[in-house]
Order: C-alpha cells, then structure tokens, then sequence
C-alpha cells in the first residue's frame, strides 16, 4: 500500500515537470518524461514492483542472479576464445585456393613437386619480380 502511494506521488511529480517542459515548447523532451514517469505507477498497478521488492530481500533469488551472471560469463569467454581461435567453428572446411594443413600442423611444401628450379613456377615468379623492378626504377631506386 505504502508502495503504490510513493510511486504516484513520484509520478506526479514526473508529470508536472514534464508540464513544465512542454510550457518551454519543448514538445519531445515532455513527452518522454512522461512516459517516464508513467513507469512507476504501471510498475505498482502490475504488481512486478512487489516482485521486485520481495526479490531484493531474498538471498536464494540473489544467488539465482550470480548463476545467471557466471553463465553470462561463462557464454561471452567461450566466443571470445573461439573468435579468438580463427572462430566460425571446428568443422569448417577450409576455403578454395588455401593451402591444406596435415595433421601434425605442418602446412603442404611450397615448392614444386619436381623439386626444384625452372619450368612454369619459376617463370611465374621472375614475372612477379619484374612488376616490382619497374616500380622500382620508376621511383628511381
């Protein structure tokens, strides 16, 4: 009963300074200071700010709260260790054009299964080298 009282005197309150707001022509700063202070009268009228107030002095809801906290934080660390790993999951495949892993870790060689130099690898490579040259010799380098 004493909480019902308080709340529509704060909002009262509320609503006479929005009064205020809106004589300034302030037209959408009153209105939200309505709203707001509407909140705690519906709070009452609903009978969730007596569930509130009994749950503030409740030692077993309270240790419900830190279960719900340490899950919460429980959830955020594992996606940040798995954003953190490469993310998207375990059983992605890797994309088209990346080099495959073996399973101890090591990655495919990069040379040439002839072994060695020449053929189209090597040309390949001079004509990459080429590019940077003249880039080079055009900034006089």
């Amino acid at each position: 009963m004493l909480t019902g009282l308080a709340c529509t005197l704060l909002s009262a309150a509320g609503l006479g300074v929005s009064l205020l707001v809106a004589k300034r022509r302030r037209y959408a700063t009153a209105m939200r200071l309505a709203a707001l202070s509407l909140v705690p009268v519906g709070l009452a009228m609903t009978g969730i700010l007596r569930l509130i107030i009994n749950m503030t002095f409740n030692p077993v809801a309270w240790a419900g709260v830190g279960v719900l906290g340490f899950a919460l934080v429980l959830f955020v660390s594992a996606r940040l260790a798995d954003r953190g790993r490469g993310g998207g999951g375990g059983d992605a495949q890797p994309a088209p054009g990346t080099p495959a892993v073996s399973a101890r870790g090591a990655s495919t060689p990069a040379l040439p299964a002839s072994g060695g130099k020449g053929g189209k690898a090597a040309a390949g490579g001079a004509d990459d080298f080429s590019d940077i040259e003249a880039i080079l010799k055009k900034h006089g380098i």
